[in-house]
């Protein structure tokens, strides 16, 4: 797989974090692609099992990732987290929503802290955070979508996939609930990650800042917009993201150039996901 294409499936399929990783430096940018073809070859195997491509790209992404640093054991459970949607209907509980979570996205952070080359261990517990609370944003942007192929991801068992599907109004003002208690959870480990910008070099702790108030932003939008019931993935435009990008442009400037945020990471963020590589095991 040549560079350009890589570079084309991240900027079709990533819009919003593609458009922050172009403040990364070329080498940063040049691992960051790597990373996102790898796991978007993963995910294609899901949901597209006859996708047309080579084996060999595949294989030849892994060892890059490795290269970086990357550990066998977070690829695994990126692996893990990604085959566990195949045959999938309905996540059970919240526990196993975070667990799910931490698979499918905090291992990308992990992967991100050894592209970044962050030493400091404390940085992989923000990193984790991070990812889930971004893959929280995509499950509320996917609700409709999800729900058209069988998969529920709200933590509900009072709600069907058909509910969705068949945008239910008795079970509107639930399902709504759910998705603003998802927003919340999301919200409370964006801010989490707002403390592990400390640990990261500059210029990538600016593309990180960018990155996080993007997707946040994509699931306040969907509850502004009551796009619940859509199964167009809503995006943030590029008016939205311009004046997103001056806000947290000023936001860097005033409050993480120089890191004032300095809590400690919270272990209980990590209760359902201890055991897992990497989390805060200091419960």
């Amino acid at each position: 797989m040549h560079n350009l294409e890589k570079i084309n499936i991240f900027k079709e399929h990533a819009k919003t974090f593609y458009l922050a990783s172009l403040f990364f430096n070329k080498e940063t940018f040049e691992k960051v692609i790597n990373l996102y073809s790898f796991c978007r070859i993963n995910d294609d195997l899901v949901d597209t099992p006859d996708t047309n491509f080579s084996y060999n790209s595949l294989s030849d992404l892994e060892e890059k990732l490795k290269s970086y640093g990357i550990e066998e054991q977070v690829i695994s459970q990126l692996q893990n987290g990604i085959s566990s949607d195949i045959n999938f209907d309905h996540i059970q509980n919240h526990a196993n929503l975070i667990i799910y979570c931490y698979r499918v996205a905090g291992t990308v952070g992990l992967m991100m802290c050894k592209i970044m080359k962050l030493k400091e261990n404390e940085a992989n517990y923000f990193a984790i955070d991070l990812g889930i609370a971004m893959q929280l944003t995509n499950i509320i942007r996917d609700i409709k979508a999800d729900a058209l192929i069988g998969r529920v991801y709200i933590p509900d068992q009072d709600i069907k996939a058909k509910d969705i599907v068949d945008e239910s109004k008795s079970k509107f003002r639930v399902i709504k609930n759910n998705v603003q208690n998802l927003e919340l959870l999301a919200s409370h480990y964006y801010e989490s990650a707002l403390h592990g910008l400390r640990f990261i070099p500059l210029r990538s702790r600016f593309v990180i800042l960018i990155a996080l108030r993007l997707y946040q932003a994509i699931g306040k939008k969907v509850l502004r917009k009551n796009h619940i019931y859509s199964d167009k993935k809503l995006y943030i435009n590029m008016y939205e993201k311009f004046l997103i990008i001056i806000k947290t442009s000023l936001e860097f400037a005033i409050l993480h150039i120089y890191s004032f945020k300095k809590n400690n990471h919270k272990p209980l963020n990590h209760l359902y996901i201890k055991d897992l590589p990497h989390a805060n095991r200091n419960i």
